[in-house]
């Protein structure tokens, strides 16, 4: 009998509402870090995977975490640098300008070797990584980083990573390199309704339907 109204914006903007008492809980992609509310707590209730994504007419399908870093530097600016066809990449990043996004973060971690993005010029920088999906959509030759539990809904394509395809279960196994957690956020002291949600999602029946949604469940990975 609990209305939820649900609304995105990305982790930055969660945490401000979770803070200011805005909503009631939210989601993240990345962990809790040191500059983050101490009276928040980052509860992990599933699995995800950083993915690369292009304009579903490129013609590339494979890439390494080298070339992706390349693409960050400038040092690889056009497709035929990477077997593809003759036209400029355009690299499209999610960065809402205060505090950490979570792809942000994640690609830091995973990418980037703990360095802050070295943008390319040229670079369009975009508030959350919903609009940056949408964006490749419809831009060829658009380069980006994003989550594969939001990425396999849009019309684009997903890169492999040295051979292996970013699917549920290679992710679930770990073949795929780039897993990462999904959190969900919540005051320490929740309401009850809140901290009866996620109650759910840690459950039996609550892993079970992230599962059968065809996102990697805690429960999935051995």
């Amino acid at each position: 009998g609990v209305k939820v109204l649900i609304r995105g914006g990305g982790t930055v903007v969660g945490i401000e509402d979770v803070k200011e008492g805005r909503v009631d809980f939210a989601a993240s992609c990345r962990r809790k870090t040191p500059d983050d509310p101490k009276d928040l707590e980052f509860i992990q209730v599933a699995w995800d995977a950083l993915v690369f994504i292009t304009h579903k007419s490129n013609g590339v399908s494979d890439i390494s975490v080298s070339k992706v870093r390349d693409i960050f530097a400038g040092k690889i600016t056009n497709w035929d640098q990477l077997g593809g066809g003759n036209m400029p990449i355009k690299l499209l990043i999610s960065r809402p300008g205060r505090g950490l996004s979570g792809v942000e973060s994640s690609t830091r971690e995973m990418v980037l070797n703990g360095k802050d993005y070295p943008v390319a010029a040229g670079t369009l920088s975009l508030p959350s990584s919903g609009i940056v999906e949408q964006l490749v959509e419809q831009t060829e030759g658009g380069f980006a980083v994003s989550g594969y539990s939001s990425a396999r809904k849009r019309n684009i394509k997903i890169f492999k990573v040295n051979g292996v395809y970013p699917n549920k279960e290679d992710i679930s196994k770990n073949k795929y390199p780039l897993r990462r957690p999904l959190f969900l956020i919540l005051p320490v002291n929740p309401k009850p309704s809140a901290k009866g949600f996620v109650d759910f999602v840690l459950s039996r029946d609550g892993q079970s339907y992230i599962s059968k949604l065809g996102v990697v469940s805690l429960t999935d990975v051995k």
